[in-house]
Protein backbone atom coordinates (compact mmCIF):
# COMPACT_ATOMS: atom_id res chain seq x y z
CA UNK A 1 0.00 0.00 0.00
CA UNK A 2 0.99 3.79 -0.79
CA UNK A 3 0.20 6.95 1.08
CA UNK A 4 -1.11 9.58 -1.17
CA UNK A 5 -1.71 13.03 0.00
CA UNK A 6 -4.35 15.09 -1.53
CA UNK A 7 -5.33 18.51 -1.78
CA UNK A 8 -9.22 19.17 -2.13
CA UNK A 9 -10.65 22.41 -3.32
CA UNK A 10 -14.30 23.94 -4.16
CA UNK A 11 -15.67 27.57 -5.15
CA UNK A 12 -18.61 26.44 -6.80
CA UNK A 13 -21.26 25.22 -4.20
CA UNK A 14 -17.65 24.33 -2.46
CA UNK A 15 -19.58 22.73 0.76
CA UNK A 16 -21.89 20.04 -0.63
CA UNK A 17 -18.82 19.20 -3.30
CA UNK A 18 -16.15 18.48 -0.49
CA UNK A 19 -18.87 16.69 1.89
CA UNK A 20 -19.40 14.39 -1.40
CA UNK A 21 -15.83 13.94 -2.11
CA UNK A 22 -14.74 13.47 1.27
CA UNK A 23 -17.58 10.28 1.45
CA UNK A 24 -16.21 9.11 -1.63
CA UNK A 25 -12.93 8.94 -0.96
CA UNK A 26 -13.98 6.84 2.80
CA UNK A 27 -15.70 5.04 0.08
CA UNK A 28 -13.08 3.88 -1.72
CA UNK A 29 -10.48 4.20 0.26
CA UNK A 30 -11.92 3.12 4.13
CA UNK A 31 -10.47 5.58 6.53
CA UNK A 32 -8.76 8.48 5.04
CA UNK A 33 -6.69 11.20 7.03
CA UNK A 34 -8.08 14.64 7.24
CA UNK A 35 -7.09 18.22 7.81
CA UNK A 36 -9.16 21.43 8.72
CA UNK A 37 -11.39 23.05 5.89
CA UNK A 38 -10.07 26.54 5.38
CA UNK A 39 -11.39 29.41 2.98
CA UNK A 40 -9.09 30.96 0.94
CA UNK A 41 -9.13 33.74 -2.08
CA UNK A 42 -8.92 32.44 -5.09
CA UNK A 43 -5.48 32.08 -6.77
CA UNK A 44 -4.26 33.17 -10.35
CA UNK A 45 -7.94 34.54 -11.66
CA UNK A 46 -10.83 36.57 -9.99
CA UNK A 47 -12.90 34.07 -8.29
CA UNK A 48 -15.01 33.11 -5.27
CA UNK A 49 -13.31 32.32 -1.96
CA UNK A 50 -12.56 28.81 -2.27
CA UNK A 51 -12.91 25.87 0.22
CA UNK A 52 -9.73 23.75 0.72
CA UNK A 53 -8.66 20.73 2.88
CA UNK A 54 -5.89 17.87 2.74
CA UNK A 55 -6.40 14.12 2.69
CA UNK A 56 -4.43 10.92 2.99
CA UNK A 57 -5.45 8.24 2.13
CA UNK A 58 -3.62 4.51 1.68
CA UNK A 59 -3.99 2.85 -1.67
CA UNK A 60 -3.24 0.17 -3.98
CA UNK A 61 -3.27 1.82 -6.75
CA UNK A 62 -0.36 3.52 -8.80
CA UNK A 63 -0.52 7.53 -8.93
CA UNK A 64 -1.84 7.29 -12.58
CA UNK A 65 -4.70 4.87 -11.43
CA UNK A 66 -5.33 7.42 -8.81
CA UNK A 67 -4.87 10.63 -10.99
CA UNK A 68 -7.47 8.98 -13.62
CA UNK A 69 -9.86 7.69 -10.51
CA UNK A 70 -9.61 11.45 -8.85
CA UNK A 71 -10.49 12.67 -12.47
CA UNK A 72 -13.70 10.81 -12.90
CA UNK A 73 -15.04 12.02 -9.54
CA UNK A 74 -14.14 14.91 -10.49
CA UNK A 75 -16.15 14.99 -13.30
CA UNK A 76 -18.75 13.25 -11.90
CA UNK A 77 -18.88 17.02 -9.68
CA UNK A 78 -19.33 18.83 -13.16
CA UNK A 79 -15.60 19.69 -13.14
CA UNK A 80 -15.20 21.66 -16.33
CA UNK A 81 -11.88 20.90 -17.89
CA UNK A 82 -12.77 23.87 -21.10
CA UNK A 83 -11.67 26.62 -20.23
CA UNK A 84 -8.98 27.92 -18.57
CA UNK A 85 -6.31 26.83 -16.14
CA UNK A 86 -6.94 28.62 -13.24
CA UNK A 87 -11.24 29.25 -12.62
CA UNK A 88 -13.81 28.53 -11.04
CA UNK A 89 -13.93 24.65 -10.19
CA UNK A 90 -16.63 22.16 -8.61
CA UNK A 91 -14.16 19.68 -7.25
CA UNK A 92 -10.50 20.04 -7.77
CA UNK A 93 -8.87 17.04 -6.01
CA UNK A 94 -5.07 16.64 -6.95
CA UNK A 95 -1.82 14.48 -6.11
CA UNK A 96 0.53 16.45 -4.11
CA UNK A 97 2.63 14.29 -2.91
CA UNK A 98 2.80 10.08 -3.39
CA UNK A 99 4.91 8.25 -0.97
CA UNK A 100 8.56 9.33 -2.08
CA UNK A 101 7.79 9.56 -5.39
CA UNK A 102 9.54 12.18 -7.50
CA UNK A 103 7.29 12.20 -11.11
CA UNK A 104 8.73 15.78 -13.45
CA UNK A 105 5.20 15.27 -15.81
CA UNK A 106 5.77 12.03 -16.82
CA UNK A 107 3.69 9.80 -18.12
CA UNK A 108 3.03 6.36 -18.64
CA UNK A 109 3.15 3.81 -21.66
CA UNK A 110 -0.80 4.21 -22.77
CA UNK A 111 -1.77 7.09 -20.99
CA UNK A 112 -3.01 10.11 -22.29
CA UNK A 113 -1.26 13.64 -22.14
CA UNK A 114 -4.28 14.49 -19.85
CA UNK A 115 -2.56 11.62 -17.56
CA UNK A 116 1.07 13.33 -17.06
CA UNK A 117 1.69 13.63 -13.20
CA UNK A 118 4.14 16.46 -11.52
CA UNK A 119 4.54 14.83 -8.02
CA UNK A 120 5.84 16.67 -5.66
CA UNK A 121 2.93 19.22 -7.52
CA UNK A 122 4.14 22.84 -7.54
CA UNK A 123 0.97 23.94 -5.96
CA UNK A 124 2.71 23.11 -2.77
CA UNK A 125 4.18 26.34 -2.85
CA UNK A 126 0.87 27.65 -2.41
CA UNK A 127 -0.45 27.94 1.61
CA UNK A 128 -4.01 26.63 0.79
CA UNK A 129 -2.27 23.29 -0.48
CA UNK A 130 0.97 23.39 2.05
CA UNK A 131 -1.09 24.59 4.95
CA UNK A 132 -3.47 21.84 5.41
CA UNK A 133 -0.91 19.34 4.46
CA UNK A 134 1.36 20.34 7.10
CA UNK A 135 -1.31 19.76 9.22
CA UNK A 136 -1.86 16.19 8.97
CA UNK A 137 1.72 15.59 8.37
CA UNK A 138 4.27 17.64 9.29
CA UNK A 139 6.90 15.10 9.21
CA UNK A 140 6.64 13.90 5.76
CA UNK A 141 9.57 15.16 4.17
CA UNK A 142 8.91 16.51 0.49
CA UNK A 143 10.86 14.79 -1.97
CA UNK A 144 13.59 16.68 -3.58
CA UNK A 145 13.80 19.39 -0.67
CA UNK A 146 15.11 17.40 2.25
CA UNK A 147 12.58 19.61 3.92
CA UNK A 148 9.73 18.44 5.74
CA UNK A 149 5.79 19.71 5.65
CA UNK A 150 6.00 21.39 8.77
CA UNK A 151 9.44 22.78 7.85
CA UNK A 152 8.44 24.58 4.76
CA UNK A 153 5.24 25.64 6.09
CA UNK A 154 7.06 27.34 9.12
CA UNK A 155 9.20 29.11 6.01
CA UNK A 156 6.41 29.91 3.96
CA UNK A 157 5.99 33.78 3.33
CA UNK A 158 2.07 33.48 3.78
CA UNK A 159 2.35 31.62 7.42
CA UNK A 160 1.63 34.93 10.07
CA UNK A 161 -1.71 34.99 7.41
CA UNK A 162 -5.18 33.99 8.97
CA UNK A 163 -6.82 31.85 7.49
CA UNK A 164 -10.46 31.05 8.48
CA UNK A 165 -11.36 26.93 9.14
CA UNK A 166 -15.16 26.15 8.04
CA UNK A 167 -16.96 23.17 9.40
CA UNK A 168 -18.58 21.30 6.62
Amino acid sequence: MSKAYLSLGSNREPEQHLRAAIAALREQFGTIVLSEVYRTRAVGFDGGDFLNAAAIVDTALDPFALNAWLHALEDAHGRDRSGPRFGDRTLDIDIVLFDDLVLHGDGHPGSSPGQALQIPRDELKHAFVLRPLAEIAPDVVVPGTARTLAQLWAAHADRATPMESVEL
